[in-house]
């Protein structure tokens, strides 16, 4: 047989190999694996149910905004129509405002009517006792009390109209 460098290599190798397995070198690295294949394990199903939270939240916070929405649409719906509300009770208050100012001006209108209605008579009555003073004064018998009351009746209409 012979004995060359790759033989001496190749028992060398085999002795290396058999002095390992004798140290338990192949146990240390099993278990050195398979921590690590636990560990690797482990932060995995950490990465799951932090994911898993996140999305959970994601979605509340979802909801949230969508119940957010529906709340701000509603106060939005509602400050509408507490607006026109406001709107129609304001018309109501001016209508009503611009009724009793109307009443109120056909009120004075009808006042002052009746008032000058009266100066008149009481003018037309003062000038008529004026001129009945004069006709007697000037004429007591009553013989040329038509004409000057005729005069009179003229001058007096054209004062009044």
């Amino acid at each position: 047989m012979h004995l060359d460098a790759e033989f001496y290599v190749a028992v060398g190798f085999l002795i290396f190999v058999l002095g390992l397995g004798y140290l338990g070198v192949h146990r240390r690295l099993t278990t050195a694996l398979d921590d690590r294949a636990n560990r690797v394990s482990a932060e995995l199903g950490e990465a799951k149910r932090l994911r898993d939270e996140a999305d959970a939240v994601l979605r509340s916070y979802k909801a949230k905004a969508a119940a957010a929405e529906t709340e701000a649409a509603g106060i939005v719906a509602q400050a509408r129509s507490e607006a026109a509300m406001m709107a129609q009770e304001a018309e109501a208050r001016l209508n009503d405002f611009v009724a009793r100012r109307t009443r109120q001006a056909e009120t004075k209108i009808k006042l002052a009517e009746t008032q000058a209605t009266a100066d008149v008579r009481a003018a037309a009555a003062d000038a008529a006792v004026s001129i009945a003073g004069r006709v007697f004064k000037a004429d007591p018998q009553g013989t040329g009390a038509s004409a000057l009351l005729d005069s009179e009746i003229g001058r007096l209409s054209s004062k009044l109209n």
